[in-house]
C-alpha cells in the first residue's frame, strides 16, 4: 500500500513539474515577442529620426502589436503540432488582417487599394479551414 502512495505522489510531483515548466516557456514566448515587438518600434522610430524616414500614421505601429501576437501564436501552434490546427489557423488569419490593416494605415494607403485583400485573406481562411480540418 505504501509503495503504491508513493507512486501516486512520484506522478504527482511529475506533473507539477511539468506544468511548471509549461507555464515558464509560455512566460519565455510572452517575453520574446514584446521584445520583438519593441525592439521592431524602435528601429522604426529610430529610422523616421536618423534616415528620414517619413510616416504619416505612426500610431500604427501599435496596431501591430495584435498582429505580432497572433502570427506568434500561429507559428508556436505550428512548431507544437507540425500542422495548423484549427486555432492556429485562425490566429494566422487574424494576424495577417491586423498586418493589413496596420500597413494601409503606416503607408497611408487607399482603401479603394486595400479592401480586395481582405476578401482573398478571408478565402485563404475558408480554404485553409475546408482542407486541413
Amino acid at each position: 500500500m505504501s509503495e503504491q502512495i508513493n507512486e501516486l505522489k512520484d506522478a504527482e510531483k511529475e506533473a507539477m513539474y511539468a506544468e511548471e515548466k509549461e507555464t515558464a516557456v509560455t512566460k519565455n514566448r510572452d517575453n520574446l515577442t514584446l521584445g520583438l515587438i519593441l525592439i521592431g518600434m524602435g528601429v522604426v522610430f529610430l529610422l523616421t529620426n536618423v534616415a528620414g524616414l517619413t510616416l504619416q500614421n505612426w500610431w500604427a505601429l501599435f496596431i501591430f502589436i495584435p498582429a505580432v501576437k497572433q502570427l506568434r501564436c500561429a507559428w508556436s501552434q505550428y512548431q507544437e503540432n507540425g500542422r495548423l490546427g484549427h486555432s492556429g489557423r485562425g490566429a494566422l488569419t487574424g494576424g495577417l488582417f491586423w498586418a493589413l490593416i496596420g500597413s494601409a494605415f503606416l503607408f497611408d494607403l487607399n482603401w479603394g487599394f486595400v479592401w480586395p485583400f481582405f476578401l482573398i485573406l478571408g478565402g485563404l481562411g475558408a480554404i485553409l479551414g475546408g482542407w486541413f480540418d
